[in-house]
């Protein structure tokens, strides 16, 4: 396959930032040959390689798989400190990374944990604790 001959993504990156950034969808690819989920922009499937990667909507809920307490962050989010930096295993396929202003110790969360998406005009995927999404007083 040449430079000419570059499959193109069902989405840009950009689109995918306006999405996050507008609440969602979280948007990724599946691979019609194996069924690989990914929420990482990629024009081949990264398990059998397969080129030709279908959109598909993600789940905006998952369980925490891993994650960091970061202390010391970029410029965006200093006024957040500590927080957690995380992955999440999304419901339906798929891992995410993300950040919970809302953690300030490691005893603070905890692998397995429920988070759900939720948008924020700070960069990046914000996730909050599942159980806090329908009280406006812990960030859902």
């Amino acid at each position: 396959m040449s430079a000419d001959e570059l499959p193109a993504a069902t989405h840009t990156v950009a689109e995918w930032v306006a999405s996050v950034e507008a609440g969602g969808p979280l948007r990724g690819f599946r691979c019609p040959q194996c069924g690989f989920t990914t929420a990482t922009w990629n024009l081949a499937c990264l398990r059998c390689g397969r080129v030709g990667l279908l959109e598909h909507a993600l789940g905006s809920a998952g369980r925490v798989v891993a994650f960091t307490l970061l202390t010391v962050p970029g410029d965006e989010f200093l006024n957040d400190a500590p927080y957690a930096y995380i992955v999440v295993e999304l419901d339906g396929g798929g891992r995410i990374t993300g950040w919970m202003p809302s953690v300030r110790t490691v005893d603070g969360l905890r692998i397995g944990e429920r988070v759900r998406f939720m948008a924020s005009y700070k960069p990046g995927v914000q996730f909050v604790r599942e159980s806090d999404t329908n009280d406006p007083r812990k960030g859902g």
